[in-house]
This record gives structure tokens, C-alpha cells and sequence, in this order.
């Protein structure tokens, strides 16, 4: 297996997961809350992080890989877990909510639920898993 493939790869579908999550609920942000897909509303501080460090961890992780500096990917790897877990959260939105106030989910027009999400999400954590992996043992 052609470790660096996999990890550019892995790179590019991380670019676009977090793209995605941007133009997805980057439109529906309104007074600092979001109110779009999901169960939930969600805090545009939370999107723009996620956006900031998104940007950085992958402009960082792509010079750590071209010019091989591991220290530097060591370093990328907590972005991209900061990342990931800023994900996991956005993804929270739908989370079913038992009480009887509780509104009716949310639908847009990337899907019918949060299929997409969730693929994107749980991906992106499988993959700096791998990341972790491969800047561990030294495999970049």
C-alpha cells in the first residue's frame, strides 16, 4: 500500500467536508444562530471555528506533508482533532430531542436527513485516525 496516496486522498476528502460544512450551513446562519438542517439550531461561532481551523489545519497538514516535516504534522494532528470534534458537534443538530416543546426536524436541500453529515463526519474521523497513525509511526 502507497501510504502517501491514501493520505493525500484522505487530505483532499477532508478539504471538502469541510467546504461542504461551510456552504451548508453557511447560508442559513441568522443573528449568530443557525437554523438549518437538523433538529437543532447551532452557534455560528461554532461554524466559523470549525471553518478557521479547518483552513489552517489543511494549509498546515498539506506543507507538513510536501515538504515531510513531521513536527509540523504532529502539530496539524491536534487541528485535526480540534476539527473533528468541532464536527461531531455540528452534527449534534440531530440528535432527537424528547421534550414537548421540541420542534420538527429540519430538512434542506442536500438531503432528506443527515445522512450526509454524518458520512462526512464520521469519515472525517476515521481519517485522522489513519492521519494519526501514519504521523505516529512515522509513515508520511
Amino acid at each position: 500500500m502507497e501510504w502517501s496516496n491514501v493520505t493525500w486522498f484522505l487530505t483532499a476528502l477532508g478539504a471538502v467536508v469541510v467546504l461542504i460544512t461551510r456552504v451548508r450551513l453557511g447560508s442559513t446562519v441568522v443573528d449568530g444562530t443557525g437554523h438549518g438542517a437538523g433538529r437543532h439550531g447551532y452557534s455560528a461561532i461554532l461554524l466559523r471555528l470549525h471553518t478557521i481551523v479547518g483552513i489552517i489545519t489543511l494549509i498546515g497538514w498539506v506543507v507538513a506533508l510536501a515538504t515531510g516535516h513531521r513536527e509540523v504534522a504532529l502539530v496539524m494532528l491536534a487541528g485535526w482533532w480540534l476539527l473533528t470534534v468541532i464536527g461531531l458537534l455540528l452534527l449534534a443538530r440531530w440528535l432527537p430531542s424528547g421534550g414537548k416543546h421540541s420542534e420538527d426536524k429540519q430538512s434542506d436541500a442536500w438531503g432528506s436527513g443527515a445522512g450526509l453529515s454524518v458520512l462526512g463526519h464520521v469519515g472525517m474521523l476515521v481519517g485522522v485516525c489513519y492521519f494519526t497513525f501514519v504521523a505516529v509511526t512515522d509513515r508520511l
